[in-house]
Formats: structure tokens, C-alpha cells, sequence
């Protein structure tokens, strides 16, 4: 038996360098705490094995050894329901790969980088900078919005230009626009691209623009949207028409006596 035991030993360690070469390989943390965690549970086994055959041999009568410890067993089965929940939530989240360390995601509410990935709970780093620790049971249970993965991100707003611009006017910037967007290196030609006149408004002529940067990265989305922008008031400066402004016209009648 004893030689079994450290044969159940070397196999654990085994599977615990197999799990540190994943962590290496695939730059995933949770691989090595995989491997520690597994490590534990089979010498705690062995311990626990172990201490059963001395009592055996000594004449301890296991059996009712284990009987006396049921209330405590109970309540101990009770506390870990919890903890083999957030265990087996985060093996859901190393087999589906759903989530990494650096990726914007959003679950629940909550929004922010990923900076661990850990066996009982995930931390979450929001955009004010605040830590959010989560459960893994939470993730695992729940739908992830993983912003990191769409690999586009979209460019959506609408253009008004003052009445006293001319169709041609209005008809040659709608085109000057779709075709500086179809040419714009930071632009994606395989996503959905629509400029077009698309409303009389209150208050000005809307051109409706729509489209998709060729990143999800959030600084360089904002550097690309503002050249966007730069380029549109410039093909509306060299078309000579102007961006309108919500307004009203007032016309008092003059009634005179006769």
C-alpha cells in the first residue's frame, strides 16, 4: 500500500507540471492553479486514505468514526457547495476559452479589462479604475459580451446640414463621403457601409452615416472616429455648405388697421 500511495503521488505531480507547461505555452494562469489545486485534492486523498488504514490496523472502527462526523460533515458539504460551484465554473471558463486575461468584456452589469482569472473568482478591472472580483460560477452561469473578440467596432451618426443647401450640394457630399470611407485605411471594407440623404429634419437636411473601424481597441477607435469627423466637415467646408443647428423661425404678421 505504500508504494500505491507514492505511486498516486508521482502521478499528481506529473499532472501538475502538465499543467504548468499549458500555463507557459498558452500565457493562462489558470492552467497552473489547476495544476496546484488537483496536486492538493490527491494529497489530501492519500492523506485521508493513509490515516484510515492505521485506524484499521489499530482497531478503530472507521465506520462509526465517519457516523459521528455526519452533522459535521453535513455543515462542511453545505459550506463547499459554493466553493465546487466557483471550482467547476472556472474549469467551464479554461475549456470554453470564453475570456483572457488583458479582454474587455461585460457581464451583469459589469464592465471593465480582465486582470485574473483565478480558481474561485474573477477580477475585473472597470474603466473608473475600480477592482470588481466576481465569482466564477457567475460567468459561467451568465452571458459574456467580449468586446476584445468582435474585431470591428462601429461608427454610427447622423450629418445635418442647413436648408439653404442645394441638392446637387447635398447629393455631392453623400457621395464624397461613401467614397472617402470606402478608401479610409483604418476603415472595414467587409463590414456594412452606409452614407445616404436620409430625412427632411426640424431644423436641417440629415445625412445618415454608417460604418465600422477596422479595430475594437478603444484609443484607436476614438483616433479614427475623429479623423472621420475631420474629414466630413471638410468635404462639407469644400462644398460650400454648412452643419445646422436646432432653430426656430418666427413670423409676426403685421395686421394694419384700415
Amino acid at each position: 500500500m505504500y508504494d500505491i500511495f507514492w505511486g498516486i503521488l508521482a502521478i499528481s505531480e506529473a499532472i501538475k507540471e502538465l499543467f504548468h507547461t499549458l500555463a507557459k505555452r498558452f500565457s493562462h494562469d489558470l492552467y497552473q492553479e489547476v495544476g496546484n489545486f488537483i496536486l492538493t485534492i490527491v494529497k489530501i486523498l492519500i492523506i485521508g486514505v493513509g490515516l484510515g488504514a492505521i485506524l484499521q490496523v489499530w482497531g478503530i472502527n472507521i465506520t462509526a468514526l465517519v457516523a459521528s462526523l455526519g452533522i459535521g460533515g453535513l455543515a462542511f458539504a453545505l459550506a463547499a457547495k459554493d466553493a465546487a460551484s466557483n471550482l467547476f465554473g472556472s474549469f467551464s471558463l479554461l475549456a470554453d476559452k470564453s475570456i483572457r486575461i488583458g479582454e474587455w468584456i461585460k457581464i451583469e452589469g459589469t464592465e471593465g479589462i480582465v486582470e485574473d482569472i483565478g480558481m474561485r473568482t474573477t477580477k475585473i478591472r472597470s474603466f473608473g479604475k475600480s477592482l470588481i472580483t466576481l465569482p466564477n460560477q457567475i460567468l459561467a452561469n451568465n452571458p459574456i459580451e467580449n468586446f476584445s473578440r468582435r474585431g470591428v467596432r462601429r461608427i454610427k451618426m447622423n450629418i445635418g446640414l442647413t436648408y439653404n443647401t442645394s441638392s446637387t450640394q447635398v447629393l455631392n457630399i453623400v457621395k464624397e463621403i461613401r467614397y472617402m470611407l470606402h478608401n479610409h485605411p483604418d476603415i472595414s471594407q467587409k463590414e456594412t457601409l452606409l452614407v445616404h440623404f436620409n430625412a427632411f429634419g426640424d431644423s436641417a437636411l440629415n445625412i445618415f452615416i454608417y460604418t465600422f473601424t477596422s479595430t475594437a481597441n478603444w484609443e484607436s477607435y476614438l483616433k479614427i472616429r475623429e479623423d472621420i469627423h475631420i474629414q466630413v466637415m471638410k468635404i462639407v467646408e469644400e462644398n460650400h455648405s454648412h452643419f445646422a443647428f436646432p432653430s426656430q423661425s418666427i413670423y409676426i404678421e403685421d395686421n394694419k388697421t384700415l
